[in-house]
């Protein structure tokens, strides 16, 4: 009888996880896209300049799903640049494939060329972006990714009554890939953009932009969920409503102990979702509130000293014929260092049941990485414009990274990486100096390609250290196919004695970006459950060009579902 009864038991367990199986799929959807590579005249600040749009939007198409769905999108080329799509932060388990970073993933795809990118949300839910990866063609190829919970799933916050996406960006009157070029070849900074954009548009501070301006309308009482994303090329950013205090609840489309805060920092490759209640009281019939943007500069460089804005208006007021009261928003100032500090204080996960931190608390592999900027010698014969006559360069680990002319998550996959790649990458920089103090003479990097290899779910710990070679300035570094926990961060030198003892093991931020404070450090722990090459770099597009970036070969596990597939048939070509 017993038996029996276990047998029925294992039955019923059985039918339970099959049921939820089934569930699960019968619930996941598949989203088709398909991305047209186009040019497409735009007009910002009365200047028309053709642009590489997707579908000739500007900026480009949403990708929505939700948590557990696969996303297939066809792309397809038709200008004469060669393009990639990443789709910033998506995992991509046992999908590297799809990950986009142009000879890291995967090749271009070229002049009438096509390649589907197949990849399945797993465990995620928020707001991320696409953008393309290669050189600087982002610069006008970006758009939101927005993850909804699956079915009859809640938010751990009040339902807004609406959720739109606020994309930052950058417009140059100038073609973006002559300003890199450019800059590449005489070893200078590259021109700084004309405007700063909200949704792609500059807004009234700018010369014949009014016109060019986004507007929200609110309801009086109503809740809504602002989805705000930096894609900006260069540039963290400030972010504030005047008279008006919002609530952030994620970052990074991952969730945190909201908090209140009259403004946000954001950095290039960040997300972060806030929630805006509308007064209750209607204001003034004819009141317009400011939704600012401006830099915060940490570097001693050229950047673009403006401000982006658009019209928070209240529909029911908006018909109003007095003229406009314009309220502007108090922005923190340009170099708000102490306002920085203290908003990235206050990011902890959310850590609960539900949606719990389960942050590494031994580590396998520790790694110390200094990130910053270098002077390197001016080829023979040429005239440069850095500092002295030198050329401008940026490296980690003193390594500025070049990327080869093959995709090199194929030269791992079939072991052809002679002559592609070196699996050295240095575990710390090459010597000792005082980081963030007087910088030694020598401020050259070397120009390598080099890897550093981690094995199948180690768990890992790096410490980012700034540097003041050429001066101290805060760097977004990306991580690609992971989120990591942000377990410390800190001014001056770190310290692996005294400052490890302060590190929050219990709920930390958990992100795909994080800021390496400028004359400061950061410490990230991950486990490498993803196997596949993946790129890490700062995300200021123009220290990626200058060097600042690496990558991970993470290795396959001994199970089936813990290696990377073969690649598609139809991965392009180099």
């Amino acid at each position: 009888m017993a038996i029996r009864t276990l047998k029925i038991r294992k039955c019923l367990l059985f039918q339970l996880l099959a049921f939820a199986f089934l569930a699960h799929y019968v619930s996941a959807e598949t989203r088709h896209y398909h991305f047209h590579i186009l040019l497409k005249n735009i007009t910002r600040l009365c200047h028309t300049k053709p642009l590489i749009t997707v579908n000739g939007q500007y900026p480009g198409p949403a990708i929505i799903a939700r948590e557990g769905d696969r996303v297939v999108v066809n792309v397809t080329n038709h200008v004469k640049d060669n393009v990639t799509i990443h789709w910033h932060r998506i995992r991509q388990i046992r999908s590297a494939w799809a990950d986009g970073p142009a000879y890291v993933t995967q090749c271009p795809i070229q002049t009438g060329q096509s390649y589907i990118y197949n990849f399945t949300i797993t465990e995620q839910r928020g707001t991320l972006w696409w953008h393309a990866h290669i050189s600087w063609l982002r610069a006008s190829m970006y758009g939101p990714i927005i993850i909804h919970p699956k079915k009859h799933a809640a938010y751990p916050f009040p339902k807004p009554h609406q959720e739109l996406p606020i994309l930052f960006g950058e417009w140059w009157n100038a073609n973006t890939e002559n300003v890199i070029n450019e800059a590449m070849q005489n070893g200078g900074g590259p021109n700084v953009s004309d405007a700063y954009t909200i949704n792609g548009l500059p807004g009234p501070f700018y010369n014949c932009s009014t016109k060019d301006t986004f507007k929200l309308k609110v309801i009086p009482g109503r809740t809504y969920l602002l989805r705000i994303i930096n894609a900006a090329l260069n540039d963290e950013l400030f972010f504030a409503i005047a008279n008006h205090t919002v609530t952030v609840v994620e970052i990074d489309a991952l969730y945190v102990k909201p908090f209140q805060t009259k403004a946000i920092l954001i950095s290039p490759g960040q997300t972060t979702n806030v929630l805006l209640k509308a007064k209750s009281t209607p204001p003034p019939l004819n009141a317009r509130f400011l939704m600012a943007a401006r830099p915060y500069v940490t570097g001693s460089g050229t950047f673009d000293n403006s401000t982006t804005a658009g019209i928070l208006e209240y529909a029911l007021l908006s018909n109003s014929s007095s003229p406009a009261l314009t309220f502007k928003p108090m922005l923190p100032a340009l170099n708000d260092t102490s306002f920085a500090t203290k908003f990235g204080q206050k990011l902890r996960s959310l850590a609960t049941p539900q949606f719990p931190a389960v942050v590494p608390r031994s580590v396998d592999k520790h790694f110390f990485f200094t990130v910053g900027l270098g002077l390197n010698p001016c080829p023979k014969g040429q005239k440069c414009q850095g500092p002295n006559g030198t050329k401008f360069a940026a490296s980690m680990n003193n390594i500025s990274f070049v990327l080869p002319s093959t995709a090199l998550l194929q030269a791992h996959y079939f072991g052809k990486s002679k002559g592609v790649f070196k699996l050295n990458f240095p575990d710390n920089p090459p010597f000792t100096f005082n980081y963030t103090g007087t910088p030694p003479n020598n401020t050259r990097t070397l120009n390598d390609t080099r890897l550093k290899v981690v094995p199948f779910n180690a768990t890992i710990q790096v410490v980012l250290q700034d540097t003041s070679l050429v001066g101290p300035e805060s760097h977004p570094l990306h991580l690609h196919g992971y989120d990591f926990f942000v377990v410390g961060q800190g001014t001056g030198n770190y310290n692996p004695r005294s400052d490890s003892k302060h590190f929050n093991l219990v709920d930390p931020p958990q992100r795909n970006t994080v800021r390496v404070p400028s004359g400061g450090w950061v410490a990230i722990r991950f486990r490498a459950d993803n196997p596949g090459v993946w790129f890490m770099h700062c995300h200021l597009e123009v220290h990626t060009s200058w060097g600042l970036k690496m990558a991970w070969v993470v290795l396959d596990g001994n199970a089936p579902n813990q290696s990377l597939p073969p690649p598609p048939s139809d991965l392009p070509a180099c």
